[in-house]
C-alpha cells in the first residue's frame, strides 16, 4: 500500500516542516477514510496497533491491584498501583478521577478489579478511551507493561479520521517509519472487513504543517 521509503521521506518533511520551537514536538500519522457512514455502528472501525520503538515519550500505567500482584506491579514498573479501596475512594471523587485520567495514558487491572472499575470509573474512563485492560494473575507484569506502553487503541469517532502520535522529532525517521506502517498494516485489516477505504495520510509535528503520503493502489 506505501513504502517505507515514502514514509520516510515524509516524515523528513514534517519535521523541517515544524522545525524552530523550543520544545520536543511529537510525530502524529493523521489518515482520512471513505465510503463510511459512521452513524450504523458496525462501519465504525476500532483496532489496535503496537508501535515497535514506542512514540517517543514515556507512557504512564496505572494498575488496579491488591496482595501480591500489586507487589508485582510496582516491581514490574507500574507508574502508580491502586487498591480496592483507593479505587473506591476515586468513584467517590469525580475531581479526582479525572485528574487521574488525564495524567495517565492507560490502565490495567487484575481481573476480578474489572467490574468495580468499570462501575465507578467507566463513565471518566470511557470517553477517553482508557477502560483497564484486565492482566492475568500469572502474567509476566514486566511483558506486559512493554508491550501496552508501546500498544495504540485507535477507532474513529464522529469523523472518518485516525490521529495518532507515532514518534517524536528526534528519533531516526526509519523508527518512525516503522511505527506508521505498523499503524497502517492494523488499519488495512480492519478495513479488509468491508468498512471503507483510506483517502489520504498525512504526517506532520505537533506545530507543524501536514504533509502528504501519496497513497498507491
Amino acid at each position: 500500500m506505501i513504502s517505507k521509503e515514502a514514509l520516510k521521506e515524509a516524515v523528513r518533511r514534517a519535521v523541517e516542516a515544524g522545525r524552530g520551537r523550543k520544545f520536543k514536538q511529537g510525530i502524529e500519522l493523521q489518515i482520512t477514510l471513505e465510503n463510511l457512514d459512521l452513524k450504523k455502528t458496525e462501519e465504525r472501525i476500532s483496532f489496535e496497533a503496537l508501535l515497535p520503538h514506542g512514540n517517543g515519550r514515556e507512557r504512564k500505567v496505572a494498575f488496579f491491584a491488591e496482595g501480591e500482584m500489586a507487589v508485582r506491579a510496582k516491581e514490574a514498573g507500574a507508574d502508580l498501583v491502586l487498591s480496592r479501596e483507593e479505587l473506591e475512594a476515586l468513584g467517590k471523587d469525580p475531581k479526582r478521577a479525572k485528574k487521574l485520567a488525564e495524567e495517565y495514558d492507560l490502565f490495567l487491572a487484575q481481573p476480578d478489579l474489572m467490574p468495580l472499575a468499570g462501575r465507578l470509573l467507566g463513565r471518566i474512563l470511557g470517553p477517553r478511551d482508557k477502560i483497564p485492560k484486565p492482566v492475568p494473575p500469572n502474567a509476566n507484569l514486566s511483558q506486559v507493561l512493554e508491550r501496552y506502553r508501546k500498544l495504540l487503541f485507535l477507532r474513529t469517532k464522529d469523523q472518518p479520521a485516525i490521529r495518532a502520535r507515532i514518534g517524536s522529532e528526534d528519533m531516526p525517521e526509519d523508527k518512525v517509519a516503522e511505527n506508521a506502517l505498523s499503524v497502517l498494516e492494523a488499519l488495512e485489516l480492519a478495513l479488509q472487513k468491508g468498512k471503507g477505504r483510506l483517502k489520504a495520510i498525512y504526517l506532520k509535528t505537533t506545530m507543524g504543517k501536514p504533509v502528504k503520503v501519496e497513497v498507491k493502489g
